[in-house]
């Protein structure tokens, strides 16, 4: 089968379950054939290993400005949201060309409105993938975008309209104007190295809590050196963290806490190695509400204010996170594979 895999630049999150997608095809059918088309660093795609997967980079959507991991720009996402959805017929023609030249017989979009109108235009089926549509984050800020973007809102749903189904992940918002939807389980990268393995590597001592800053494509300017010496901790903040042979999930697994903001690749990586999550709030995302509400049912978490991040005063809310029993439930990691069979019987 002929695929191209049209993936959100937001962030890491939609890249690193895509990739976990990707891999769970390629093993179900070796002989699959994919198009990667996205805004997201081709390194990712590079250190997953990934055979036959080719790499394009394309501006896919415009997803949220950010000045760092815990700051969003609306009006400059409004504004360059109306500057690509300008010419959005043009690009949607573009693709469908692209695709019929290269004789795809599926489209993927994880989650590019784009993805669906190329493939409509190029009269194939296309599948969405993901937690939530890029609409239903819009509407959480209707007046600016009603002011600097008022045809970008109704494009986007008319867009998604067009897919022929939806596979959604759990914790999701969105997805009002796609026909036919099927929930799967969680896609998640998880670590097959032990956690002393992965320690020893990075010659953690035992004697101090070990704790991930996890703070993605984006950053956060937060002094975490200094706040290690002052509160008896180890911090380790990828990208410097991270070396071959070790693996961001390796990190996730090996650590004691991980303080981060609520984003679907880091949660559901939190949920399927087991690892308590420290977590702040990150402005107006309506991502984050449905986080918050649903993270407990499966995760050891607890709120961190920023200012308690920003000026180091973590210690305490540590040991009270790690003080807490197990979640409730423990859901089902199975996510990949079960979209891979989905996807594959499509086409």
């Amino acid at each position: 089968m002929n695929i191209t895999f049209y993936i959100s630049g937001h962030g890491f999150g939609h890249a690193s379950r895509s990739i976990e997608l990707i891999r769970a095809l390629l093993e179900r059918q070796p002989d699959v054939r994919i198009l990667v088309k996205t805004q997201a660093p081709k390194w990712l795609f590079d250190a997953a290993g990934l055979p036959r997967v080719e790499y394009e980079f394309l501006e896919t959507d415009v997803g949220m400005t950010q000045t760092d991991s815990l700051t969003m720009d609306v009006a400059d996402t409004a504004r360059r949201a109306a500057d690509f959805h300008r010419d959005f017929d043009r690009r949607a023609e573009r693709e469908a060309a692209a695709l019929r030249s290269r004789g795809v017989e599926l489209v993927l979009g994880d989650i590019p409105p784009l993805a669906h109108a190329a493939a409509a235009r190029a009269a194939l089926p296309s599948i969405a993938i993901g937690n939530f549509t890029w609409d239903w984050i819009y509407e959480a800020y209707l007046t600016t975008f009603e002011r600097e973007a008022p045809t970008v809102i109704p494009q986007i749903r008319d867009a998604y309209r067009l897919a022929t189904r939806a596979l959604r992940l759990p914790m999701h918002g969105g997805f009002a104007t796609i026909a036919t939807v099927v929930d799967i389980p969680i896609v998640a990268r998880r670590s097959t190295r032990p956690r002393e393995e992965t320690r020893a590597l990075l010659k953690i001592p035992p004697d101090r809590p070990l704790v991930l800053a996890s703070f993605g494509a984006y950053g956060v300017n937060v002094m975490f050196e200094d706040i290690a010496h002052r509160e008896a901790l180890t911090v380790i903040a990828p990208p410097a963290a991270l070396a071959p042979p070790l693996r961001y999930q390796d990190l996730v697994a090996a650590a004691d806490v991980v303080i981060t903001k609520p984003g679907y690749g880091i949660v559901s990586e939190c949920i399927a190695n087991r690892t308590p999550m420290l977590y702040t709030s990150r402005g107006v995302f309506a991502e984050y509400d449905v986080f918050v509400a649903e993270m407990p049912r499966y995760l050891r978490c607890r709120f961190l204010p920023q200012d308690d991040l920003r000026l180091g005063r973590w210690r305490h809310h540590i040991d009270a996170l790690l003080a807490q029993g197990d979640p409730p439930e423990r859901p089902q990691i199975n996510g990949a594979e079960v979209a891979a069979a989905m996807i594959l019987g499509q086409a």
